[in-house]
C-alpha cells in the first residue's frame, strides 16, 4: 500500500491464504435454475438470472478496509439504495465468505449482491457449482460489464479472476513485488542498486561484511515465496488446467531461489522474521537497506508510523530482478477482488457499483490505500503518490512491474502460504535449509493439492 495514506496492515496479511497471481484453477459449466427460485435457463449474460427488479436495495459485504469504498459510491450515487455489510476480512475471512454462501445455497436465499474478497483464489470456488447449486459468482464478460471497461484493467490482473476462459470478478488493487531500498543508506554506503537477482546476492553478502546489522530482505512471512520463489520462475504451483496442478520445485529455478535465501539467512541479511513484528520493528528500524516486497510494503511498512517510520526523501523503489540474462518476472502477494452475484435480483445496480469501486477516480484515486488495478486509475494514483514528495524516487518501477507479474505461478484453492509456513518455515528454525527442503515442500503441494481434488502432473 504505497502513498502518503496513513495504512493500516491489510488485513489478509494476517491469514494464511494464497495470494498469488497467473491462470484459474477450476471449470465449471453453468447449467440449471437458479437455486434462489425464480431464475430462468437462458440469462441474457451467460448465467440463470433471478427476476431482475431495478429499484430493489442490493446488498454489499465489504471488509473494513473497503468501507471507504462503499461510502465513496454512496456519495456519489445517491439514487442507488445499497445496504452495507462489513465482514470478517481477516482470519480467514476467505473461509468466511464461502463458508456463509454455502449456507444461502443451501436455504435458498440470503445472497448478497456484490461481494469483497481480500484473497485472490476465491474465482477457483466461487466459480463452481456448490452441492449441485448454482455458482455464485455471476459471468462478468457475456455483456454484464463493458468491454471497455474489463479492457481497461492492467494486462494480466484479471487472471485471478478468469476461470475456464470467462471472468468472474474485478481486481480491485494490485500487489507486485518490486525492490523498495533505501537511497540515503546506499549513497552513504557507496552501493549501486542491483538489476539482478545474482547481483543482489552479491551485495548482501559483502553488507554483512561491511555493515554487519543491516539487511536486505526478510523471508519470516507465508509470502515468502511469492515473492522470491514466484519471481524465479519456480514452478510450484503451475495451474495447468481446470482440475490440474504441475509441481516441480527440484528446478534450477527453485534452487536458485532457495540457495539465495538461504545464504542471506546463513549471513543474517534476510531474517526469518515477519516484518509486522515488534521484534522487526525494534531490531531493524533504520537498518532496512533493501527489501524485496509487494508494493503495499511502502504504506504498510516504511511510510508507517507503527512500523519502521521511514523519513521523507530516503525511500527508493527499482524494477523487479531478474536472473541473469532472463527477462526479469515478479511475484504477487495479495490484492483484493470484487465479485457479482449471479442470484442478484438487481444485477444493473450491482454492476453499477462493481465498476465504480474498481475504475472511479472517487475511490482508486483519491482514497484507496493500494496500487489500483484498472491501469487509468493507477496512472493518477502514482502520480499523486509522487506529489507528496515522499519518495526518494519516481515510482515507474511499480508501473512497469505490474505487468511483469509471472503467468506460470496460478491459483488453486488451496494455500500456498499455509503450506510454506507448515513445511518451510518450521524446517528452517529447525536448522535445515531451504534448498533441502524443496522436495518437503513440494509434497506437502502435492498433498493439498489432491485433497482439494486437483491432478497432479
Amino acid at each position: 500500500m504505497v502513498g502518503i495514506h496513513k495504512v493500516v496492515r491489510p488485513s489478509r496479511r494476517s491469514a494464511l491464504a494464497a495470494t498469488a497471481l497467473g491462470a484459474a484453477a477450476v471449470l465449471l459449466a453453468l447449467t440449471g435454475c437458479s437455486a434462489g427460485g425464480g431464475g430462468t435457463s437462458n440469462g441474457s449474460y451467460g448465467f440463470p438470472e433471478a427476476k431482475q427488479d431495478s429499484s430493489s436495495t442490493i446488498t454489499v459485504w465489504v471488509d473494513a478496509d473497503r468501507q471507504a469504498a462503499a461510502k465513496a459510491f454512496q456519495q456519489a450515487n445517491p439514487d442507488t439504495k445499497i445496504k452495507v455489510v462489513t465482514y470478517d476480512g481477516s482470519a480467514n475471512g476467505s473461509n468466511s465468505f464461502k463458508t456463509k454462501m454455502q449456507l444461502f445455497d443451501r436455504a435458498g436465499s440470503g445472497w448478497p449482491d456484490v461481494v469483497f474478497s481480500s484473497q485472490n483464489n476465491d474465482a477457483a470456488w466461487a466459480s463452481q457449482k456448490t452441492n449441485g447449486k448454482q455458482a455464485f459468482a455471476a459471468v462478468l464478460d457475456k455483456g454484464l460489464v463493458p468491454k471497455d471497461t474489463l479492457s481497461g484493467f492492467t494486462p494480466g490482473s484479471l487472471n485471478p479472476c478468469t476461470v475456464n476462459g470467462q471472468v468472474y470478478c474485478l481486481r480491485n488493487d494490485l500487489a507486485q513485488a518490486v525492490l523498495w531500498y533505501n537511497k540515503s543508506l546506499m549513497d552513504q554506503f557507496g552501493y549501486t542498486v542491483p538489476k539482478t537477482w545474482e547481483e543482489y546476492q552479491a551485495l548482501g553478502e559483502k553488507v554483512a561484511k561491511e555493515h554487519p546489522g543491516y539487511i536486505v530482505g526478510a523471508q519470516g512471512d507465508a509470502w515468502t515465496p511469492e515473492v522470491f520463489m514466484w519471481g524465479s520462475k519456480c514452478e510450484a504451483n503451475n495451474i495447468t488446467g481446470p482440475t490440474s496442478v504441475k509441481v516441480n520445485t527440484d528446478t534450477e529455478e527453485c534452487k536458485r531461489a532457495a540457495s539465495l535465501l538461504d545464504t542471506l539467512r546463513e549471513n543474517k541479511t534476510i531474517p526469518v522474521v515477519s516484518v509486522f513484528t515488534p521484534e522487526f520493528v525494534k531490531q531493524y528500524t533504520g537498518k532496512v537497506l533493501m527489501m524485496p516486497g509487494p508494493a503495499w510494503y511502502a504504506g504498510a511498512i516504511f511510510n508507517n508510523p507503527q512500523s519502521l517510520n521511514v523519513p521523507a526523501g530516503q525511500l527508493g523503489v527499482a524494477a523487479p530482478l531478474g536472473w541473469g540474462s532472463d527477462e526479469p518476472v515478479t511475484g504477487n502477494v495479495g490484492g483484493g477482488t470484487w465479485f457479482i452475484s449471479s442470484h442478484s435480483k438487481n444485477l444493473k445496480a450491482a454492476e453499477k457499483f462493481v465498476q465504480f469501486v474498481t475504475t472511479a477516480d472517487d475511490y482508486q484515486v483519491n482514497l484507496a490505500p493500494g496500487y489500483p488495478a484498472y491501469a487509468a486509475a493507477a496512472q493518477k494514483w502514482v502520480a499523486k503518490q509522487e506529489s507528496s514528495k515522499y519518495y526518494a524516487t519516481s515510482l515507474d518501477a511499480i508501473s512497469t512491474a505490474a505487468s511483469q507479474v509471472w503467468d506460470g505461478w496460478g491459483y488453486g484453492v488451496f494455500s500456498q502460504e499455509a503450506i510454506w509456513a507448515k513445511t518451510i518455515t518450521p524446517g528452517v528454525t529447525g536448522g535445515k535449509s531451504i534448498v533441502d527442503l524443496l522436495p518437503d515442500w513440494q509434497k506437502a503441494i502435492e498433498d493439498q493439492a489432491k485433497v482439494n481434488g486437483y491432478k497432479v502432473n
